[in-house]
């Protein structure tokens, strides 16, 4: 089993939640089930993912998308995130 990690930081965690929710359907189309979504201690604006991911390329497409980088920014994330494939 492939999983994907993603770690950045948000503005505002409170505006970035629903935007991320709304993106469900993209990320389901993409072959990736949300398996823990949690926020640093130290810094609640620190937003670390963890998916599962049916098909590596396709979660690799999803995270390289033009659509991705745009709710990104709509959701006031801060900077590049940390992307990493794991098994």
């Amino acid at each position: 089993m492939t999983h994907l990690l993603v770690r950045h930081k948000v503005a505002d965690f409170t505006k970035w939640k629903p935007v991320y929710d709304g993106h469900q359907a993209m990320r389901q189309k993409a072959g990736l089930k949300e398996k823990n979504l949690l926020r640093s201690i130290d810094n609640p604006n620190e937003v670390i993912l963890l998916f599962e991911a049916e098909d590596l390329k396709r979660a690799q497409a999803f995270t390289e998308s033009s659509d991705l980088r745009e709710a990104m920014q709509k959701a006031g994330v801060i900077g590049k995130p940390d992307i990493l494939f794991l098994n």
